[in-house]
């Protein structure tokens, strides 16, 4: 049983939720290594329910003709032809017409002849000669096995193996052990492997994801740089964001969750939440230095006190508005909680640490600033005097 969603990602219809493709264009070697892979799958302790839709049991009989015994007793190759598809075929004879409507008269050999293979026993053909001679005087019946179907992709045959995961077992997981069977078995570079559905949705996720966090991570740092005319502020701002995702990740694994894409949404909605924690400190703090005269020291530890209330109150706002997404059930719960736990974890770990981690990090670098300014003054003096000495 599998439950049917009204809007997914998969692209064709499996008997468990996720897949897996070999495409060769060699029919004969994709049959032949399938069932290797789906065995060497079945193996795996993080897979269950791992099947094909690969349909190689199908029956097939064959005539073998004796061409020498046919050519002695007079029987042409389209004789046989017209033989067998006057008995199993739609040969049209006849048509009989009345006043509304008009009937085709096909011809075609008796049910009870057609229900098995030694009803071909019963043909008999007609000879160069003019006598009947009994099929099976110069005709071998062949029985082989045959696909039932072929499925395509990219005009190429297709086999899609689908698997579920084992209890516990991440999607991560999952994609893991098939790369790892994939390399064990040693499938031929002829055959071409991909994930399908949900897997590659996943697959693609992880591929761009680390790109784009760090676009946006670079965005906030523009942004932040432009505001406060300062190269190192910005930074930070920024380093609230590491205490999120840790808090939130510790959150998840208490709560024996997987990290899927709905965690990864509430950890990047985290870099929008927790970084106002510091800009709120930081914006308080710079604009004490440069208009009433401040000591960086006396500059940070009077925004501690004043934005204090300002913090907790909006971080509690926002932890509060996701317990429901954490603590809800129901239909859609299991895709609401992973945002709500994420977003609950990152805030509490975060508002514990910023608090005190936000003024050390900005005296830090604030020294550092100043040091860098003076060793860049000081060679500005001394290029000077070399100028001057020339």
């Amino acid at each position: 049983m599998q439950p049917v969603q009204d809007i997914t990602v998969e692209d064709r219809v499996s008997r468990t939720q996720f897949q897996y493709s070999l495409e060769d264009a060699d029919a004969a070697e994709l049959s032949l290594w399938a069932p290797r892979f789906v065995q060497k799958l079945q193996s795996s302790p993080e897979l269950r329910d791992v099947a094909s839709d690969q349909q190689d049991q199908g029956l097939q009989v064959r005539l073998v003709i004796d061409r020498t015994t046919a050519s002695r007793l007079g029987i042409t190759p389209q004789a046989l032809d017209n033989v067998l598809y006057d008995a199993f075929g739609q040969r049209q004879v006849s048509t009989i017409f009345t006043q509304l409507n008009q009937y085709h008269v096909i011809l075609e050999a008796q049910p009870g002849f057609r229900n098995s293979p030694a009803g071909l026993n019963n043909l008999y053909v007609q000879s160069t000669t003019g006598g009947a001679v009994p099929l099976s005087a110069f005709t071998q019946a062949q029985t082989v096995q045959v696909p039932l179907t072929v499925n395509h992709q990219g005009q190429f045959p297709v086999v899609t193996v689908s698997f579920n995961l084992a209890p516990g077992a991440s999607l991560g997981d999952g994609v893991a052990a098939v790369d790892r069977a994939q390399r064990e078995l040693g499938l031929p570079p002829s055959i071409r492997t991909s994930f399908q559905g949900t897997a590659h949705a996943f697959e693609a996720s992880l591929v761009n994801e680390p790109f784009l966090i760090l676009a946006a991570l670079i965005t906030v740092y523009i942004v932040l740089g432009v505001l406060y005319e300062s190269y190192i502020h910005p930074i930070t701002i920024l380093s609230t964001l590491p205490s999120a995702g840790v808090g939130a990740l510790v959150a998840l694994i208490l709560c024996g969750m997987d990290f899927n894409v709905i965690a990864l949404i509430g950890i990047i909605l985290l870099i929008g939440i927790v970084k106002k924690n510091g800009i709120m400190m930081i914006d308080f703090a710079l604009d004490a230095e440069r208009h009433e005269g401040k000591s960086p020291h006396d500059a940070i530890f009077q925004a501690c006190l004043l934005r204090f209330r300002p913090i907790l109150m909006t971080t509690m706002a926002a932890l509060l508005g996701g317990v429901p997404l954490a603590l809800g059930t129901g239909m859609g719960a299991e895709l609401r909680r992973p945002l709500g736990i994420a977003m609950i974890g990152g805030l509490i770990f975060s508002q514990l640490l910023t608090l005190y981690t936000t003024p050390v990090i900005y005296l830090a670098f604030d020294r550092m600033a100043k040091r860098l300014a003076r060793n860049r003054a000081h060679d500005r003096e001394r290029q000077l005097q070399l100028e001057l000495g020339q």
